[in-house]
């Protein structure tokens, strides 16, 4: 976990809070893409904690059929009574079917049962928060972390390159040599995602 994931996260958490309470009087479903790049963590993640219906990641893809069940089963819901109804999407998700294309397709099938609106939270709204209290708590423990590295490094008077996180819970410092062995390069997130475990809890909790 690195500063940067962990302020975009309570950010985009934030932004989908008020979609939903500003949506409650109509029916209406969302499909907001968020950042991420190659990488769904940010997706999924906020996914969980906003409650939404339907999560869909680079990591998993992007089928017609995978999106004619959701459809199905949002339809469903809404003829049940459900108010508003919540899809996430990784920005790299699919390269055909987009946001856009998603919004359109349900808009269309939903036969003015709902309304569909797409949102695009962006850059600001991935990195405007670094007041966060989470966020600070973080990014005191990093800072230490470093200051600690760096003045023991002096003292010895060596000259390394290291890269800090959060792993385990624990503040951890590796060295530069470690990050090839770490980190899909082609991709830009890690190899080893402990977050994918977590994808069945969406569906279940939807």
């Amino acid at each position: 976990m690195s500063i940067g994931a962990d302020t975009a996260l309570n950010s985009i958490v934030e932004v989908l809070d008020k979609i939903k309470q500003s949506a409650v009087a109509v029916r209406r479903c969302f499909v907001v893409e968020v950042m991420g790049g190659y990488c769904g963590y940010l997706a999924l993640m906020s996914g969980l904690a906003s409650g939404a219906e339907r999560v869909y990641l680079n990591e998993e893809g992007v089928k017609l059929s995978d999106l004619e069940v959701d459809l199905k089963h949002m339809i469903e819901e809404f003829q049940q009574g459900k108010r508003i109804s919540l899809v996430i999407r990784n920005e790299n998700a699919n390269q055909l079917y987009t946001t856009s294309f998603m919004s359109a397709l349900f808009g269309e099938e939903s036969k003015d049962l709902f309304d569909v609106r797409n949102y695009h939270p962006g850059a600001h709204a991935a990195g405007r928060q670094i007041h966060h209290r989470s966020t600070g708590f973080r990014l005191f423990r990093l800072a230490t972390r470093c200051v600690e590295f760096l003045t023991g490094e002096a003292e010895k008077n060596t000259f390394s390159g290291a890269f800090i996180g959060i792993q385990g819970g624990m503040v951890k410092i590796h060295n530069l040599e470690d990050m090839p062995r770490m980190i899909d390069a082609v991709h830009f997130h890690q190899k080893e995602q402990w977050w994918l475990d977590l994808r069945p809890l969406v569906r279940q909790l939807s």
